[in-house]
């Protein structure tokens, strides 16, 4: 690719705000975990060129990750003879020129104690831990940070749980490198030090060691690192893990275990450890919805890893025409459309486990045991 048809961070930052339109052409997932401010949601954008629908009186910027999708796109644009060029680098080195900054932790923490936000994510932080009793007096926790929005929102909720101090527990926010690439690890420490959550970090290999794993190197990965996590955790004489996951992953995890796993199961509040003796899971962000967490986040300006594997932090991941890297992203998109014509659709979902009725279950497995409804059918 010429330099004329790329664009520097630096050069854009210099550019007349309005003079262009700036384009992310990653999945809408993608840009729904973090974008550069002010850009518009177009995977779809060579398409569009394509139908003649996209105006050509306009100057084009577009990014995706790291600046190879966006550069075959431009390049396809100005073949077209639309003026477009590529963001150098892409979100990554947007993310990379960011960093730095002041000091946030004030702002951060008034944005938990009054409003909407304490409401939508301390009062339901709060009742979760209350509702499925996941924190006692003397507890050590590991607040597990993997960088994402989740985690580093669950640190600062601990410290504001902590600053309350109805009962006494420690904490320690533990940060695993798996092998992170060089922005995401600076992208951590960096958030880690303006919202002012003093992180230990450790490192491990995990995305070394399934790197060429061809078969569920995902699933592996996530009991690798779960591993890390709960020996680190046991090292520094915590008797609890927490993790990040929300009110969305719950209903996800549901509905994926129905259409990919043929059963019904869900994402459990807390968790004994089968592998480490005395440790417990917990996951005190589990009444709180995705979207006040995005709307937190870009209230307070922050910018966030998304999934920092080596199979999705290249751009690989950034499909033009908007199809799902992992289930789980399915899954959203069938969410979405679901609730286009039932608003009520996500809570039916995470209530439906909540009201199992064994009487018109065919079989269900307890402990390991299989009970089949003909083992008493006629026990009546």
């Amino acid at each position: 690719m010429n330099e004329s048809a790329e664009i520097t961070i630096k050069e854009l930052s210099d550019m007349a705000v309005g003079s262009y339109l700036l384009a992310d052409v990653r999945d809408e997932i993608s840009f729904g975990y973090g974008a550069i401010p002010g850009a518009v949601s177009m995977p779809n954008i060579v398409e569009l060129a394509k139908e003649g629908t996209l105006a050509k009186d306009k100057k084009y910027i577009l990014y995706c990750m790291k600046g190879v999708a966006s550069a075959d796109a431009a390049i396809e644009l100005r073949e077209l003879d639309y003026d477009a060029v590529s963001l150098a680098g892409g979100y990554s080195a947007w993310l990379m020129a960011s960093f730095g900054g002041d000091d946030k932790q004030e702002d951060i923490e008034k944005s938990l104690r009054k409003g909407r936000f304490h409401k939508a994510l301390f009062s339901k932080f709060a009742k979760a831990i209350n509702t499925y009793d996941l924190i006692q007096p003397g507890d050590k926790i590991a607040v597990c940070i993997s960088g994402g929005k989740d985690s580093m929102l669950m640190a600062k909720l601990f410290q504001e749980l902590k600053r309350h101090n109805k009962f006494p527990f420690e904490l320690v926010f533990l940060v695993m490198d798996p092998g992170y690439s060089e922005v995401n690890r600076k992208l951590i420490e960096n958030n880690a030090r303006i919202m002012g959550v003093p992180i230990t970090v450790f490192e491990s290999q995990v995305f070394e060691a399934v790197y060429d794993i061809k078969k569920s190197p995902c699933y592996l990965c996530a009991r690798m690192r779960r591993g890390h996590l709960y020996n680190k955790a046991k090292e520094l004489g915590c008797n609890k893990i927490a993790l990040g996951h929300h009110y969305d992953d719950v209903i996800e995890t549901i509905l994926m275990g129905m259409l990919y796993g043929a059963q019904v199961q869900t994402m459990m509040p807390k968790l004994h450890s089968s592998n480490f003796e005395g440790m417990e899971l917990i996951r005190p962000m589990y009444l709180i919805r995705e979207d006040d967490i995005k709307q937190w986040r870009d209230l307070n300006g922050l910018h966030f890893i998304q999934c920092a594997c080596r199979f999705t932090d290249t751009c690989s991941s950034c499909r033009p025409d908007g199809t799902s890297a992992s289930k789980r992203m399915e899954i959203k998109q069938l969410i979405s459309e679901l609730k286009k014509v039932n608003p009520f659709v996500e809570g039916n979902i995470f209530k439906s486990v909540e009201n199992v009725n064994l009487s018109t279950i065919i079989a269900y497995k307890q402990n390991g045991q299989v009970h089949h409804f003909l083992d008493t059918y006629n026990d009546k």
